[in-house]
């Protein structure tokens, strides 16, 4: 009989509930509740365990479950809110919560998330750290505009330190990457397409490890570039993109506007568009779409930008 299983985390405890079954478990999130949690898990052999992104507390879990090579799909919390709102569950509280995503996984069948090895996870976190330093950087740099001078000396120190911190984390994830042979395979594909660097190629690696698994409107979907129909009856809405991942999405933005001018294949495809009525943001929209399909055919078949042709960005799985 085929099993889903629920996980809400929290960042003292794993409330887990099975389905059909109706079993509930409840462990500490520590090493000896994960460890107990996998092992649970691994003799029931599940069809899929899904749980939410919660802020990075379920990366430990995560990572536990997928070395044990069972299924596991994180999923988006409002996706699954909204799950629960359709199904009539309007209560919430943490066993509720596990049983919704039991319940969530056994219909909707969300994806599973790949294995993530040890330098995968490493990198993971050095990302992540990146992109709360980074935010750091912003916030100060904001309170600094408004601040009195009396803590403005303060605020520059906080702001140089924080800048120190983000070219150490720079450094320690591009020697991460150069450690790998697979990773540096894969970095030096993406780096090759004009208008990606290095902080779009390592977010795309790390944020986006489906990429050269999925065909084009499934990683369109996932980033949350495929246009979406807003139509009811007689009314015809205007197609628009929502969901997906959203740090993925920013830094595909980013590299976009950059190979609008300096990429020949996004340059022209842009302009064409351009040329032929669309609205700028619709265009820009539309190269994001294309330039992830382009990266998405290279990482698949392992052939670098300057040996792509054009026709071939069109994945046809």
């Amino acid at each position: 009989m085929n099993s889903f299983v629920g996980i809400d985390v929290s960042k003292a405890q794993l409330d887990v509930s099975i389905r059909p079954s109706g079993e509930r478990i409840q462990v500490t999130n520590s090493e000896d509740g994960i460890t107990q949690l996998t092992a649970r898990l691994t003799a029931l052999a599940p069809t899929l365990i899904v749980l939410e992104a919660t802020g990075g507390y379920q990366a430990t879990v995560v990572a536990s479950l997928g070395l044990a090579k069972l299924a596991v799909a994180v999923v988006n919390p409002r996706q699954v809110r909204d799950f629960a709102k359709a199904t009539g569950r309007l209560a919430k509280t943490d066993l509720l919560d596990a049983d919704v995503l039991a319940h969530f996984g056994e219909v909707i069948r969300p994806n599973p998330k790949p294995l993530l090895d040890e330098e995968m996870l490493a990198l993971e976190a050095l990302f992540t750290r990146r992109r709360q330093v980074v935010e750091m950087i912003t916030a100060e740099t904001n309170r600094l505009a408004q601040a009195r001078k009396s803590v403005r000396p303060s605020i520059k120190a906080h702001i140089n330190f924080l800048k120190r911190e983000l070219q150490d984390i720079n450094r320690d994830m591009d020697e991460a990457l150069r450690r790998s042979p697979l990773w540096r395979e894969q970095e030096d594909l993406v780096r090759s397409v004009p208008g990606i660097g290095r902080v779009t190629s390592t977010t795309l690696l790390v944020g986006l490890p489906e990429l050269g698994r999925l065909n084009r409107k499934q990683i369109a979907a996932l980033v949350g570039v495929a246009p979406l129909n807003r139509d009811s009856g007689m009314f015809r809405g205007k197609r628009s993109i929502w969901g997906g991942r959203a740090s993925v999405r920013a830094v595909l933005y980013m590299a976009t506007l950059v190979a609008t001018r300096y990429n020949p294949t996004i340059r022209s495809f842009y302009q064409r568009l351009c040329a032929s009525g669309k609205a700028k943001k619709v265009a820009l929209t539309a190269c994001m779409r294309k330039l992830l399909t382009i990266l998405n055919a290279m990482v698949r078949s392992k052939t670098p930008w300057q040996a792509l042709p054009v026709s071939n960005a069109q994945d046809s799985c």
